[in-house]
């Protein structure tokens, strides 16, 4: 952990990652409005990167769930860093950064509510267990509110039309790949 004490390492990781995940609002309000919002965006490329990859040097003896979900945004962002600075957005290469960068900015935040909810003890007092209400509510608010703006070209498209196709098990994938298109 780089000579550092797990506490300290753990503080400069959280510390990282709420960099990111503020870097990452911003510059969202500026993607939704072709803005590209260049210093924003690359402080949010560059720590939410670290933050994946500082993850990873967390001691663990067996692949956890939170390695998954670092894998998935290295991935994210390896797509979002390329389309935005080596094809310049151009083409297809617009949508897939929406998508990319978008995703990559909801797992930090997805991590970041399921840290709130271990850590906040009135947070863990409503949700012990995180599969109650409290903790699916905000998860669930958190997944919604990201999937409406990875599509923001579609106006139709409410939380309440997106919240009731994706509770229809037999419209999930339609609806995901819909959204996707």
């Amino acid at each position: 952990m780089m000579g550092m004490s797990l506490t300290t390492f753990t503080l400069l990781h959280v510390l990282i990652s709420l960099i990111g995940i503020v870097a990452g609002l911003i510059a969202m309000t500026g993607w939704l409005k072709s803005d590209p919002s260049r210093i924003p965006t690359a402080i949010f490329l560059a720590t939410t990167i670290l933050t994946s990859v500082t993850g990873f040097l967390f001691p663990f003896t067996k692949l956890l769930p939170s390695h998954i979900v670092g894998m998935i945004s290295l991935v994210m962002l390896a797509f979002a860093t390329f389309a935005l600075y080596g094809r310049h957005l151009s083409g297809i290469w617009r949508p897939i950064y929406t998508v990319a960068a978008l995703l990559s900015l909801y797992l930090n935040v997805f991590v970041l509510i399921v840290q709130a909810f271990l850590k906040i003890p009135l947070l863990k007092a409503w949700a012990p267990t995180q599969t109650e209400p409290a903790f699916l509510v905000a998860q669930g608010s958190a997944f919604l509110l990201f999937l409406v703006l990875t599509n923001p070209n579609h106006p139709e498209i409410s939380a309440g039309s997106v919240w009731c196709a994706l509770m229809r098990p037999g419209r999930r994938a339609r609806a995901l790949l819909w959204f996707c298109l």
